[in-house]
């Protein structure tokens, strides 16, 4: 029993470490997911990448549209996937700072 209580308070400080890599982690990949949903769009509805567009779009447009609604319409260039993840990476740094 007394093992067990040393083996925790010696790695009882990688614990937050822990967490915050691993949300770190999470949020690189979802980056990804709104890069290449990004990617996709400029495709044509036919095909594979028509297929795997509308997967991600499920995944990512809740969390884009958030940033669509404050956006000007103008030009024909949608900049709220990198407000997104902008919005994503500074929330990130402020969570794994604490």
């Amino acid at each position: 029993m007394e093992m067990l209580s040393v083996f925790a308070t010696a790695f009882y400080p990688l614990i937050p470490w822990q967490v915050g890599n691993i949300i770190v982690q999470v949020v690189n990949y979802y980056v990804i997911v709104i890069i290449v949903w990004a990617v996709l769009s400029w495709f044509g509805p036919k095909g594979t990448p028509h297929k795997i567009y509308k997967f991600l779009d499920v995944i990512v447009s809740p969390y884009v549209d958030l940033f669509r609604r404050f956006m000007p319409k103008g030009g024909g260039i949608d900049f709220s996937p990198v407000i997104a993840i902008l919005v994503l990476q500074v929330l990130v740094r402020l969570i794994v700072s604490l």
